[in-house]
């Protein structure tokens, strides 16, 4: 018997799991998200990144609201178990909601924190806010 894929996952006490989101093509790291097991399972069945969000308490796929969704081309296993991989086309180029790329914008330079990529869409554009 096939052994339960999702079971070799070791889940927090929350049963949850950090999930990053890598652009397949470039290997930009894009984003650092959770997943509980309904979230990792939709990801696979989907084939679309959906995951678990720890403020609204509940899932959400990525680009709902946006448009700017991952389309899954891989999804690994960290070799503790306990980190997941998503290898993702960012549709739209944009991952951040903040309009940029990624959300790994901030590099520290001179004991400061400054933002070092560009705002590609106003957010307020991208969220009707």
């Amino acid at each position: 018997m096939k052994q339960d894929w999702l079971s070799r996952v070791k889940w927090d006490e929350q049963g949850l799991v950090p999930a990053v989101a890598q652009e397949a093509r470039s290997g930009k790291v894009l984003t650092l998200a959770w997943m509980n097991r309904a979230a990792l399972e939709q990801t696979h069945k989907t084939g679309r990144a959906t995951y678990w969000s720890r403020s609204r308490g509940k899932l959400w796929q990525k680009g709902e609201e946006s448009g700017h969704v991952q389309t899954v081309r891989e999804i690994r296993l960290d070799c503790d178990g306990d980190a997941i991989l998503l290898l993702v086309e960012q549709q739209g180029g944009i991952a951040c909601h903040t309009g940029r790329e990624r959300c790994f914008f901030h590099r520290l330079e001179d004991g400061e924190w400054r933002a070092v990529e560009p705002v590609l869409k106003d957010p307020g554009l991208i969220y009707n806010e």
